[in-house]
């Protein structure tokens, strides 16, 4: 159960970073209220995943779940360019996870 609330936790990272982006220095409301929101389910479930996950596992696996899918968020709806390098580092990144996953 801890894993998967890991993994929902670093999708919710990337929401709130989004909305961050969104928010214009908190000047606009919904997204304001998104990154807030967001944000508190994000730690929230990451402070409850790490009861028992090794720390620098879970810290690393949510924050490598939130930067890929804020960077893939980017390339999908902001322009963001979609490289060849870049996809190989994604796909490093989730390499990572998935051997930290297997390593826990």
């Amino acid at each position: 159960m801890a894993w998967f609330v890991l993994v929902v936790s670093g999708a919710f990272e990337a929401v709130w970073a989004v909305a961050l982006g969104k928010s214009d220095g908190f000047t606009r409301l919904v997204p304001s209220v998104v990154f807030f929101v967001a944000l508190a389910i994000s730690m929230g479930g990451l402070a409850w995943a790490m009861r028992e996950l090794p720390l620098g596992t879970a810290y690393a696996v949510w924050v490598g779940i939130g930067a890929t899918l804020t960077v893939a968020y980017g390339m999908a709806f902001d322009g963001d360019p979609v490289t060849l390098p870049r996809m190989l580092f994604l796909a490093m990144i989730v390499g990572g996870i998935v051997g930290l996953k297997a390593l826990a």
